[in-house]
């Protein structure tokens, strides 16, 4: 197993950078690119864009990621005396916290609450401008915890 943890703190990291590059272009000018768009215009395409994006690909980058820290987050705790021990086991958490788990507790149920709005009623816009608000901001936490998760993942291994 030791002799596995460089290469998955590797995997982590290239993971992390990868989910959090994604969340990174969502948070600087995806969505706001959509909150120019006419209300039922930007709910249409961010229903789009949240069917489009569970794919093989993108799930096993952002879940792929998270079941990997968790392996990470064993070998820190059972190696705490290794070098890198702290970087490895804060990577792994911060990245398990702002990512996996954010994501779900948060911004898939924004998610859902917009599909199932009628985009082109008052109920719409409401939901709208609160879905703006909060998911962006949802979505900073995410793109912060992925970036600091890699820079751990990196740290871990120097």
């Amino acid at each position: 197993m030791m002799k596995l943890l460089p290469t998955l703190t590797f995997i982590a990291a290239i993971g992390s950078g990868i989910v959090g590059g994604v969340f990174f272009a969502f948070s600087n000018f995806v969505m706001a690119a959509l909150a120019r768009l006419p209300v039922p215009s930007g709910i249409a395409a961010m229903n789009s864009i949240s069917i489009t994006v569970i794919t093989p690909t993108f799930m096993t980058a952002l879940f792929g990621t998270g079941l990997i820290c968790l392996v990470l987050i064993a070998a820190a705790l059972f190696g705490w005396s290794q070098p890198g021990s702290y970087w490895l086991l804060a990577g792994a958490v911060i990245y398990l916290i702002g990512n996996p788990i954010v994501t779900m507790v948060f911004n898939v149920p924004l998610n859902d609450a917009l599909a199932a709005v009628d985009p082109a009623s008052a109920n719409g816009a409401a939901v709208w401008t609160n879905y703006l608000s909060e998911w962006v901001m949802w979505n900073h936490v995410r793109t912060i915890t992925a970036i600091v998760a890699m820079a751990c993942f990196i740290m871990a291994l120097i």
